[in-house]
């Protein structure tokens, strides 16, 4: 499992638009990158829906928000245009990103065990690393959470430059 201080592994894949996505391409900024079990599911849409609205909060602390399940670009283009998201919502169809960030686990429903997506959310840092990890979120609050915690760390490291 990754933990503070990795160095965030790599990625390359298909966005909602159906551009190339990559980790370079957020290098400088705070990268809130979170992971979804299913595009336009209830707990998956709230979710989107928090982080949507709450970007331009993240915007201000150089920080932004990208999306990741095992959906189609189709599937993730659909949901992006129904909620109206501002973010990219990545279409790990062969989860290459979803298994380097250990989000694809053992889950159980209903007394059956399944491999499956679990929620969980990853902040990186403007130089590649990983700054806090959420293993197992909890939908209700979770964007609020990240937000302060970004808010928090940016504050920490703004008060030890000098």
């Amino acid at each position: 499992m990754l933990k503070e201080g990795d160095a965030a592994p790599s990625f390359h894949v298909a966005a909602d638009d159906g551009r190339t996505v990559s980790l370079s391409d957020y290098r400088g900024k705070n990268l809130i990158l979170y992971f979804y079990p299913k595009a336009s599911t209830t707990g998956c849409t709230h979710e989107a829906i928090a982080f949507r609205d709450a970007l331009e909060d993240f915007k201000g602390l150089n920080a932004v928000i990208v999306g990741c399940s095992g959906d189609s670009i189709e599937a993730q283009a659909k949901f992006k245009a129904k909620y109206k998201l501002n973010f990219p919502l990545l279409a790990d169809t062969e989860f290459s990103v979803i298994n380097a960030y250990g989000a694809r686990r053992m889950k159980s429903f209903f007394g059956k065990s399944f491999l499956g997506i679990v929620r969980s959310t990853f902040w990186i840092g403007p130089d590649g690393t990983i700054r806090k990890t959420w293993p197992r979120v909890r939908v209700a609050g979770h964007a609020a959470e990240i937000l302060a915690a970004v808010q928090d760390g940016e504050k920490k490291r703004g008060s030890g430059r000098k």
